[in-house]
């Protein structure tokens, strides 16, 4: 695949795609715009509902706690009733959940309805690029780099349509994912054919014990750390600026461009150039200084931090995911299930424990908490890069994804 140009495959090409491919790159699109959806709209969320800052953060809690757990489950399910029908299950479940958002009287309404929405999201992206690679045309190399623009594209416009949406009401963006995804689920029901089945079914423990190998928990205990300051920013910072839905969502906007960026762009000529372990050492550390401009900054800084955070988080989505994938002998959708069932609990713990120690402390101490555990990820990496180097193969960021896994929710 090394030199391969899935932009100059004639009609095999990224553009010149079956329905089916399309169909489900579009409803990935969605998938991924729900993670950040509700970044602009949460002051006004917890203005609507009467509820505190850290209450209203427990709208990722949940999200991201039920997202850890079905890591284990994701492949266990897909392996039984096949990819497609895997997909219409996390579609299903999204198009409910995400409605009945809209729908919520109380923070803990929304915080359950966003609970089962995570399940429904897992279900999805976990499934959806093993689905894409199998229906593409023109190779693997085309179709991963196709999702992996529905997944930048996703990241960026989410917090974008939380604002078009929010600025009217809150509750408009879960209607709006809602139907999205509905749309979704009509075009893969009609344009996606049931993919091969797995020739051995994944249990429900494999990807525990893949986390028995050295290296591979290695990774997993350093993208802990990494997730603690990545949702640090994404779930508390919405807070510190205290703007508007448009204005918020306009600076959620530029950073997920800036993540898609170097995310695909940036970070295989960054790792080709310089390996792997150096270009994650590096860029956590400077994630780490970047917090603390965002936290003792002023209103500017911060949203200078805020939006400059994206390339690290880029970055960082990047190598960590390929390190999980090549670092083990373990099949890769096990790894990479084991590697995302540690680090999502992270994710978890972050947005409802920064509002915490903002009313223990002050507003500077989450983005200082954050920045330590980005520093803590760098050291687990630098005191196991023996582990790390030796069985890792440096792959290219196209390879990294091939097997139904992808950076956010593989």
């Amino acid at each position: 695949m090394q030199g391969e140009d899935p932009f100059d495959q004639g009609a095999g090409g990224i553009l010149r795609q079956p329905k089916a491919v399309w169909a489900t790159a579009g409803a990935s699109v969605v998938a991924f715009m729900g993670i950040g959806l509700v970044d602009p709209i949460l002051p006004s969320i917890a203005k609507g509902l009467e509820a505190t800052p850290s209450q209203v953060s427990l709208l990722f809690t949940s999200y991201f706690l039920i997202t850890a757990v079905a890591m284990l489950v994701t492949g266990f399910v897909s392996s039984r009733i096949g990819g497609r029908r895997t997909l219409l299950a996390g579609l299903a479940l999204v198009v409910v959940f995400a409605a009945l958002s809209g729908t919520s009287s109380s923070v803990g309404e929304l915080v359950g309805f966003r609970a089962g929405w995570g399940l429904g999201n897992a279900l999805f992206v976990s499934t959806s690029l093993a689905v894409i690679v199998g229906a593409a045309a023109g190779g693997s190399a085309a179709a991963i780099l196709l999702y992996e623009s529905a997944l930048g594209l996703g990241m960026a416009c989410g917090p974008l349509l939380g604002a078009l949406l929010g600025d009217a009401s809150w509750r408009y963006p879960f209607f709006g994912t809602a139907s999205l995804m509905a749309i979704g689920f009509i075009c893969i029901t009609a344009f996606l054919k049931e993919q091969p089945r797995p020739a051995r079914k994944t249990s429900l423990l494999d990807p525990i014990r893949a986390l028995g190998h050295g290296g591979l928990a290695s990774v997993a205990a350093s993208a802990f750390f990494y997730n603690y300051a990545f949702f640090t920013i994404l779930a508390f910072t919405p807070f510190v600026l205290d703007m508007t839905p448009y204005r918020s969502g306009a600076v959620f906007f530029a950073w997920g461009l800036l993540l898609a960026v170097f995310s695909v762009l940036v970070a295989p000529r960054l790792q080709e150039r310089f390996g792997s372990l150096k270009v994650l050492g590096v860029s956590l550390v400077l994630l780490a200084v970047d917090l603390l401009v965002l936290g003792y900054g002023d209103h500017t800084a911060a949203v200078v931090g805020t939006i400059v955070s994206g390339a690290f988080i880029g970055m960082n989505n990047t190598v960590y995911t390929e390190l999980a994938l090549g670092v083990s002998d373990a099949p890769r959708p096990v790894a990479s299930a084991g590697y995302n069932f540690v680090r999502w609990f992270a994710a978890a713990a972050a947005p409802y424990l920064a509002p915490k120690i903002e009313e223990w402390s002050n507003v500077h101490m989450p983005f200082v908490v954050a920045a330590a555990t980005a520093v803590i990820g760098a050291v687990v990496v630098l005191a196991r890069r023996t582990a790390l180097t030796h069985e890792a193969r440096e792959l290219e960021p196209r390879h990294a994804t091939e097997d139904g896994v992808t950076a956010f929710a593989d």
